[in-house]
């Protein structure tokens, strides 16, 4: 493992194998597409890392939007074309990424991106809920939290990792309200295979997002995971990797589908 000047780090497998880069979501970290990743790295050098304000990175300062975000994910693939997958905002980081240096990303697996520029988005998701009421930063991560996880799951987290968690607050407001302001991608700029994919117990706005995703992406592939909700990649690993991964590695084509 390794820290940098900017983000922090990590890589698994084989350096000379075919790259795959994982992008975690908005109050997530990289622990969160772990399970993925191990199912990947021995045949792939996939690569992780905490996104800007997050966990590891959570002293790396702002500004939190997408300019930066897609910056830090060139840094990270340090020139090398991959396969990106990306959860929930990471989503739209790999599309971001997709639309502005197309010669390093061969192909992109998305799971229920959030898109809240679109005006019919709810008003009244975890995310719209927490900066539109943000007061302090450290109060809408909680807020945020409070509402994924519960009120009796996060009073029985340890005051370290609660105080910890709220610290990623001005990452999460930052990121969100630049998503909301200012679309980071169009699809007639997005000219790789994409699979776009939701939970089948997800919530009805992400569901619809994928398939307006489908939809408006030239070839994107749409992908239902049963029996799945948005943290799917963690709950899930084997099944994801299986049905929204695999098939982005397919459309990649060599060197990902014959490793």
């Amino acid at each position: 493992m390794t820290a940098s000047a900017s983000v922090w780090r990590d890589q698994a497998g084989d350096a000379a194998a075919p790259v795959v880069a994982v992008i975690h979501g908005s109050m997530d970290r990289s622990a969160g597409m772990l399970r993925v990743s191990r199912r990947l790295d021995e045949h792939f050098l996939v690569l992780r890392y905490d996104r800007r304000g997050y966990a590891r990175s959570v002293d790396v300062p702002g500004p939190f939007g997408m300019a930066e975000q897609v910056a830090d994910l060139v840094d990270v693939l340090s020139g090398r074309r991959a396969v990106l997958v990306g959860h929930s905002y990471g989503g739209n980081v790999a599309l971001a990424l997709a639309a502005r240096r197309p010669e390093l990303v061969a192909a992109v697996a998305i799971f229920e991106i959030p898109l809240s520029w679109e005006p019919w988005w709810p008003g009244t998701t975890a995310g719209s809920r927490a900066i539109a009421t943000a007061g302090e930063p450290e109060e809408a991560a909680e807020r945020f939290l409070r509402r994924l996880i519960g009120d009796e799951r996060w009073e029985g987290l340890p005051e370290g990792t609660r105080e910890a968690r709220r610290r990623e607050g001005p990452a999460m407001v930052g990121e969100l309200t630049d998503l909301r302001d200012r679309p980071p991608w169009s699809a007639a700029e997005i000219a790789v295979p994409v699979v776009a994919a939701f939970g089948s117990r997800g919530a009805a706005h992400h569901r619809h997002g994928m398939q307006v995703v489908a939809d408006s992406i030239a070839g994107a592939v749409l992908v239902e995971l049963e029996d799945c909700r948005h943290d799917a990649p963690l709950s899930h690993p084997g099944l994801f990797c299986d049905l929204v991964v695999r098939p982005s590695l397919v459309a990649a084509g060599p060197p990902w589908s014959t490793a």
